[in-house]
């Protein structure tokens, strides 16, 4: 190995399939329907599949804006790349050094979750096997995770694809078994606001758990830092975004209907995470050994979030580490796969180390509650920031491209749409439904304000210093080839 980097991450290594399941497998569809989407019952009862609609829309405001900007900016540095053209350098660096964070993070939250998963599972079947034996799971997770990221992108796209087909698959199967049983009780009041939970009556309630649904989208520009690795990366990435955002959408929409219609939209509010009244419950009480597959696709949802998460953690601290405002270690790559292998072994580390550390400190679930707070809470505002840019880089460098709708509207809309989705993630009661968090969750705030602190004061070094190196979190390097049919200007704008 060497720290040789000219010739960069390995070209054309995959297509659009790979990357559009790095997207699908980011965003976790098993994972959210089992655990993440139930919450905003509490509020939207049996009108859920109309929160989880209203979310799907809100959300493909942003993924568009993604999706233009990736195929303008096709770079591994992605969100900071689309900060740094479209608002400016110093935001740029900023929100990359809060997306390698957070992206750092989610692999061990996930990790966590495989642990007490199936621990869990496995003390329910077995009482003899100790719900304290989560950890043997995680290590096991994070050694297939790091073994995928050193033999390189193929590897560990084509993973991440065998992954996602198995759990969309085991889902959708079941949804429409659930329809089925359903019969003569499938019904489209479902997507009104009749059968909200009580005390969150009418449109209130549908938003209140759409707010809670939108969480469940986060991941879907997870392909956009495969850029430089992808064929056709302009066409492929925008397709993969929005593609994501938008099969994965409905996805969801399918499966809370069909779980909404067969458990009974008049008390689905009781419905969860755990319990009887759950995927996992429901499956186990009425449909035999089907719940393993269920249970499996769960499991298999964390394994393949956990790797399209680490591949964005180790794209991003490359692409930051090759203009040298992250150490130029990260930057290092395997001479054969051309992966960032020092990224990937730091990634590893952090993994290992903060599951071990906060999972035996707190507790596994606790310890996971804490880093979804302090990830979602970064990852909303990212995407507020990138809305901005969307506007800012087609109004500064490609007015000619301009469209008012797409590239203000949407931009527009989809901040609205995320401000209480942050609010919600972080604790903040300015809506009656959000609940405060409590400790140690509630060090989320904290801790995510003492790393942007920290990036702020590397911000104020590198300006002084190195300015140049700040300006470079703009740069395209695949406009640098001599084979590449756009190349940059003056100011960084794409010519064709």
């Amino acid at each position: 190995m060497s720290g040789d980097t000219t010739v960069g991450l390995r070209r054309d290594a995959i297509g659009l399939r790979e990357v559009l399941f790095q997207s699908i497998t980011a965003m976790a569809p098993a994972a959210a329907v089992a655990a993440s989407i139930p919450s905003g019952a509490a509020f939207a009862g049996g009108s859920l599949p109309l929160s989880v609609l209203i979310a799907l829309v809100a959300c493909l405001f942003t993924a568009t804006c993604v999706a233009e900007l990736a195929r303008e900016l096709p770079a591994a540095g992605s969100v900071a790349t689309y900060a740094a053209q479209g608002l400016h350098p110093a935001i740029g660096f900023l929100v990359g050094w809060g997306y390698v964070f957070v992206e750092a993070l989610v692999p061990p939250l996930l990790l966590l979750q495989l642990g007490f998963t199936t621990a869990g599972t496995l003390h329910q079947e077995w009482p003899s096997y100790s719900t304290d034996l989560w950890w043997p799971w995680s290590l096991a997770g994070a050694a297939v995770i790091a073994a995928t990221g050193w033999f390189g992108v193929r590897a560990s796209a084509r993973l991440g694809t065998v992954l996602g087909v198995f759990e969309v698959l085991v889902f959708l199967v079941f949804a429409l078994w659930l329809i089925g049983k359903a019969g003569g009780d499938n019904t489209l009041s479902v997507f009104g606001t009749s059968h909200t939970a009580k005390g969150q009556e009418g449109l209130g309630g549908v938003f209140a758990g759409s707010v809670y649904t939108v969480l469940a989208f986060a991941g879907f520009e997870a392909a956009a830092p495969l850029a430089e690795e992808t064929r056709d990366p302009r066409r492929t990435m925008h397709r993969a975004v929005l593609g994501a955002a938008l099969a994965i959408g409905l996805f969801y929409v399918v499966t809370t209907y069909a779980m909404t219609v067969y458990f009974g939209p008049d008390r689905f509010a009781a419905f969860g995470a755990s319990d009887a009244a759950s995927w996992e419950g429901v499956a186990r009480a009425s449909f035999g050994l089907f719940w393993v597959l269920v249970f499996l696709a769960v499991v298999n949802s964390t394994v393949a979030n956990a790797n399209a998460c680490a591949n964005v953690s180790t794209r991003t601290a490359f692409a930051l580490a090759r203009i040298r405002v992250l150490p130029r270690v990260l930057a290092t790559l395997h001479p054969k796969h051309r992966s960032p292998v020092a990224g990937t072994a730091v990634q590893s580390a952090v993994a290992v180390a903060a599951v071990l550390g906060l999972g035996f400190g707190y507790d596994p679930v606790t310890a996971f509650l804490l880093l979804a707070t302090v990830i979602v809470t970064v990852v909303i505002g990212v995407y507020i920031v990138v809305n901005a840019a969307c506007a800012g880089y087609f109004l500064r460098r490609r007015r000619e491209a301009l469209r008012p709708v797409r590239h203000l509207v949407f931009p527009l809309l989809g901040t609205a749409a995320f401000v209480p989705a942050l609010l919600t993630a972080a604790g903040l009661p300015v809506f009656d439904f959000v609940s405060e968090l409590t400790a140690p969750v509630s060090y989320a705030g904290p801790v995510v304000g003492v790393w942007m602190a920290a990036g702020l004061a590397v911000l104020v070094v590198l300006m002084r210093r190195h300015p140049e190196r700040v300006a470079e979190t703009a740069r395209v390097h695949l406009d640098d080839s001599p084979s590449t049919r756009h190349r940059q200007n003056e100011n960084g704008a794409v010519q064709r």
